[in-house]
């Protein structure tokens, strides 16, 4: 990896990176408080807060018309390092709950302990966090195993009939479908990448670890858990010595980050560039409307990129 290369990859990740932020800024008036009720409610529903997407897209899941839901992640932007302004936190002390992943988000961890109370639901321990990547971090990122993500679901719809225990069937019923739903994509998975030629997947950053242990596919990142953090030398030059030794074919950018560093790699490596989105928010980019299809839009791509038959 030559000076002028790292070079130009940070270029090019700083001048992206202020992209998210005019976003959030766009969005603040849609996204803050949603008028909810002293008893939190808003319409007759269960006001909940959700930390980041795939946590708000399991709540609506399972909570289906009796609750409405508010992320504190703004579309399109990234979700590790988010602020939150002072409507964001007065959304947490008026919801009946609070749905977050202790850890991920430092700003939101705060929030909660601070006007939470006893609302908040942190999912990690549903989610089994048991991978450590090298730097030490344990991989925040479950929900790209559906299995992972089921249980998680489980969990959100218990907590939703504490609270509105006149619902609890209506609760069960709709996790129980978007487990079976879950199920059938996991199928879906195993099916589609069972014959793929090879097993690396060369990413951006570390979020698709718990999908790779699933699928039987070995994650090489480029970067760390955060997409924003500004690449090492030494890291890329050695993720592109791994591409070129192993014979991958295709570098993986994301949607909601700058493409520059796996541009960089690919163009090091002669390797092609190609989509692979770890869902933490929906952005025009996005490859479907949901988290179901973008996770198929993410098997399309792979099968391309990894010599599926």
């Amino acid at each position: 990896m030559t000076t002028r290369s790292l070079r130009v990859a940070t270029q090019r990740v700083a001048s992206l990176r202020v992209i998210p932020l005019i976003i959030g800024a766009l969005t603040l008036s849609a996204c803050g408080s949603t008028g909810f009720a002293a008893d939190g409610t808003v319409g007759g529903r269960l006001a909940v807060v959700a930390a980041f997407y795939p946590l708000q897209f399991a709540t609506q899941q399972v909570g289906g018309d009796f609750v409405t839901v508010t992320s504190l992640t703004r579309p399109g932007a990234e979700p590790h390092d988010i602020e939150l302004t002072p409507r964001d936190v007065a959304t947490v002390s008026r919801a009946s709950l609070v749905v977050y992943e202790k850890g991920l988000q430092g700003a939101v961890d705060t929030a909660v302990e601070s006007e939470g109370g006893n609302r908040g639901l942190d999912v990690a321990p549903a989610a089994h966090l048991d991978l450590t990547l090298a730097s030490g971090t344990t991989d925040p990122h479950f929900w790209l195993d559906p299995q992972r993500y089921s249980e998680v679901a489980t969990v959100i719809a218990g907590r939703l009939a504490q609270i509105d225990p006149a619902h609890r069937a209506d609760f069960e019923k709709n996790a129980k479908v978007f487990e079976d739903k879950l199920a059938a994509l996991s199928g879906e998975l195993t099916t589609g990448l069972a014959s793929c030629q090879r097993r690396d997947i060369v990413t951006s950053h570390s979020a698709f670890a718990y999908f790779a242990k699933r699928f039987g596919m070995r994650q090489i990142a480029i970067n760390g858990i955060s997409p924003d953090q500004e690449p090492k030398a030494g890291a890329l030059a050695t993720v592109s010595t791994y591409v070129k030794a192993h014979g991958v074919t295709t570098v993986y950018a994301e949607t909601l980050a700058s493409p520059a560093i796996a541009q960089t790699v690919a163009e090091e490596t002669g390797a092609r560039m190609a989509t692979l989105d770890p869902i933490e928010g929906l952005n025009t980019r996005s490859s479907g409307k949901d988290y179901f299809e973008i996770m198929r839009s993410n098997l399309t791509a792979l099968r391309a990129g990894q010599g599926c038959s």
